[in-house]
Parts: C-alpha cells; structure tokens; sequence
C-alpha cells in the first residue's frame, strides 16, 4: 500500500513536473517557430542564400538549414526543432539535422558546466561541432537527404501566400507540434518520478555496466553517465559538478566521461522531441551512441599510445 502511494505520489510529481517543463519548452518554441516563419514568408532566407550554402554544402544540407542548427546551438534543442517544424526539409534532411542538433545544442550553457566537471569549455564545444558535422558527412552518405542547393533552399513562402494564410498555416503546425511535446514530456518526466521514488536507478546502473563498458566507460563513471544521459547536461550537470568537485575520480575518468556525454547525453527527452517530427527512433539513437563509444575509444587509445611516445 505504501508503495502504492509512493508511485501515485510520484507520478502526481511528475505530471507536474512535466508541465511545468512543457510551458517553459513553448516560451521557446512559439516565439522561434513564430519568428522562423516571418524570416522565410518575408524572403530574408533566401537572400543569405551565398552566405550559408557553401557550408551548408558540405554537411549535404540546403543554405536555410543553417537557422535551425544556429539556434539549436545557441538557443537549445527546442529552439532549433521550433524552426526546423515550419521550414520545408525533406525525410533525410531532418534526419541530418537532428542528429547535428542531438550533438551540438545549448553550446554556452552546457560548454560552461562539462568545463566545470572536467573538460575546458572551448575544447568541449570544439568536439561536440567537429562531432556533429563529422556525424553528418557520415549519415548522408547513408540517407537520401535531397539536393542542397538553392532550390530547396529557398522556399515558396515569401510572396506566394498572404501574411494570414501563413499565420494559419504556423498556427495549426505549432498547434499540432505542442501536443505531441506534450503527451511526450509529461509520459517521460511522470515515468522518471516513478523510477527514482522507487529506488530503481542504482539497480539500472548496474544493469547497465555491459553497455558502460561497450561505450568504453569505467563503471565508477556509471551514476554520472546515467544522470547525463537520462537528464542531460544542463539538468544533471548539478550533480555532475558536484561528483567532479568530490576528487571521486582522476581527470581521464573525468575527460572520456564528458567526452561521451558531450556526444551522447539526454538520451530520453531530446530524441524523443524529434519523434514529434516523425523521424525513425533508430536514427535518433543509434548514430550517437556509436559515434560516442568511437570517439572514447580513439581518445584512450590516444592517451595509451600516442601521448606517451610525444611526451
């Protein structure tokens, strides 16, 4: 019976929890999504064209994606799929961009907290774009991303439509946009509540130490990993920090633990906000995960092999 109340105690904590995320997330996203669609009705996309597109190019990605990654990286994740769901991508486009985005988002605030947990700020924002272009270039050659020049770039937005014919149509795609992050917010944050009510995370931790060590991990990393990649940086980087300030673990432990995180953290929510966008799970979590335990693989080996000899 006590459990009983716990769980529903919990989940009333949760679903609360949940909403209160849920009116933070659209004070970000009405107003991007809002301010996207003004930019590509006016025209103003398309004349940056030039600026972007060589860039973009390389990523195998149209000039106007450069809006949702900048805000994504500058803004955070919410931001940049507010943009990203009223802007004209192709399947395979979005798929690019959400994992550039899932890589490399909320760069100032999440640069600040893994600089205070082990990793400089400026060298940890440094692997998480090199990661997420290189993330890119590998998965077009994969995905049928659609050509990334000029005529996917541009959209027929500007002039074609009257100012409230596109205030409808940004009305109803946000409308449909913040009840799908809704439902998946308050299922995901309601469940989480249960689940540490319940005494449960040290169980999963342990549950999960092949996997810490597939990502090439130490399992004294094991509750941070699991803190970053349930909650995420910026949610869990309190108890990040202060496990990082506690002299716990040595400063390798420390760097290829933020270095797989950088990559590969908040694996629960931000890939499901994606799902709103109608991408498949698998190239919202699988990419990742791998491209983590590669790069903390190359970093040991670097560390074992590679320093000593230039040292």
């Amino acid at each position: 019976m006590n459990n009983t109340y716990l769980v529903r105690d919990s989940f009333i904590a949760g679903l609360k929890k949940g909403l209160n995320g849920f009116i933070w997330i659209m004070k970000i996203v009405v107003p991007v999504s809002f301010l996207t669609a003004l930019l590509a009705w006016s025209g103003f996309l398309n004349s940056i064209d030039f600026i972007v597109q060589p860039v973009m190019g390389l990523l195998y990605l149209p000039a106007i994606a450069a809006l949702p990654l900048i805000i994504g990286m500058l803004a955070g994740i919410y931001g940049g799929i507010a943009a990203m769901a009223i802007l004209p991508f192709t399947y395979g486009q979005m798929i690019l961009m959400a994992n550039f985005l899932l890589i490399a988002h909320n760069m100032i605030q999440e640069g600040i907290i893994q600089s205070k947990s082990g990793l400089p700020a400026f060298r940890a924002t440094a692997i998480r774009i090199g990661t997420a272009c290189i993330t890119v270039i590998i998965l077009a050659q994969f995905l049928d991303a659609g050509p990334a020049g000029p005529a996917v770039a541009g959209t027929n937005l500007p002039e074609a439509v009257p100012f409230t014919s596109m205030l409808r149509s940004w009305a109803m795609e946000t409308a449909g946009l913040a009840l799908k992050i809704f439902l998946i917010i308050m299922t995901i944050l309601s469940s989480l509540e249960v689940i540490k009510a319940l005494g449960w995370i040290n169980n999963i931790v342990l549950f999960l130490s092949p996997l810490l060590r597939v990502m090439g991990l130490s399992e004294k990393v094991g509750l941070l990993w699991i803190t970053a990649v349930v909650f995420g940086l910026a949610y869990g980087g309190a108890v990040i920090v202060e496990e990082a300030r506690a002299g716990h673990l040595d400063s390798d432990e420390l760097e290829t633990l933020q270095l797989s995180i950088g990559i590969n953290h908040s694996m629960v929510e931000d890939p499901s906000l994606f799902l709103s966008l109608g991408l498949s799970p698998f190239w919202l979590w699988v990419p990742r995960t791998i491209i983590a335990s590669i790069a903390v693989r190359i970093l040991t080996f670097w560390k074992s092999r590679v320093k000593p000899k230039i040292s």
